[in-house]
């Protein structure tokens, strides 16, 4: 992360929020009829009581707000939760001092519950797996080892990978990148969290390259990521990961599709149909319960 990461994370949010929202009038403070994509820079600056060229200097990456000023930004800009916990970890500064939130609500185990044909799982911002549905179990990936972290997704890819699951080098580079830049994240939002710290630094002492990336973390825009899943009965299933932001709960679900029409589709409808498993089966640091 960089300042011309939360530069760029306060410009989307300022062309994304209309005057409105902001609690301004529809033609903006000078209503002068020409209106721009969202806010003006003056317009944000009023808002949080600093300069115009204040904030086009931090757009650019050549500022450092203070806590106080990202504070004062995010007011202005009205954006929810998730929004300023991660304008303030791009800054830098820690805007909670509680827990990972390691609970499921209602409507995320619905969700999953949705996808009962595709394999799709629930995990906190600290990667443990908290639920997964049917479709998942059918795959028979991430097969139980006794360790605690069996179900941390991190862990099992930088310290305990079994050949259940492969990627390709190009892939598996990215998804670590992912990865490490999301527990990274989440480390700054959360600093309080015991078990956090703890996972970090095991992963760190046991994993030179998450200490690498832990040290210079790389940019990361998206997640989409193919893996092939090693099943139990001998076939391959090919299959690309899409990660969904569920911001309420501060959770993630990764969901797993095959092209469609394609052999690793039919091979993945038989594999699911053939297992019969729950619909959701939930969690916990050492297996389902």
């Amino acid at each position: 992360m960089s300042l011309s990461d939360l530069g760029t994370a306060v410009r989307w949010l300022r062309e994304h929020t209309e005057p409105t929202a902001a609690g301004l009038p529809a033609g903006g403070l000078r209503n002068t009829g020409r209106r721009v994509r969202g806010l003006r820079r003056e317009e944000l600056a009023e808002l949080a009581g600093v300069s115009a060229d204040y904030i086009r200097r931090l757009e650019q990456g050549r500022r450092h707000p203070s806590a106080g000023v990202v504070t004062a930004i995010a007011r202005a800009l009205r954006v929810g939760r998730a929004d300023y916990e991660r304008l303030c970890a791009l800054a830098g500064y820690a805007a909670v001092d509680g827990q990972v939130p390691r609970e499921a609500g209602a409507a995320a185990i619905r969700l999953l519950d949705r996808f009962d044909d595709t394999p799709a799982f629930l995990a906190d911002a600290a990667w443990n797996v908290i639920a997964v549905n049917g479709a998942w179990m059918a795959l028979g990936g991430g097969a139980a080892t006794g360790s605690a972290r069996d179900w941390n997704i991190a862990w099992r890819t930088f310290c305990d990978a079994r050949g259940e699951i492969e990627r390709t080098e190009e892939h598996q580079a990215g998804f670590r990148a992912v990865l490490a830049a999301r527990l990274r994240d989440t480390f700054l939002r959360y600093p309080a969290d015991a078990s956090l710290a703890e996972l970090v630094d095991e992963l760190r002492s046991s994993s030179r390259p998450f200490d690498t990336l832990w040290r210079t973390p790389k940019t990361v825009s998206a997640y989409e990521n193919r893996a092939v899943f090693r099943h139990p009965d001998g076939g391959d299933i090919a299959l690309d990961g899409t990660l969904l932001e569920i911001p309420g709960d501060d959770l993630m679900a990764v969901v797993l599709t095959a092209a469609p029409d394609s052999a690793d589709a039919a091979r993945l409808g038989e594999v699911v149909r053939a297992a019969g498993q729950p619909a959701v089966v939930r969690v916990g640091q050492t297996g389902p319960g």
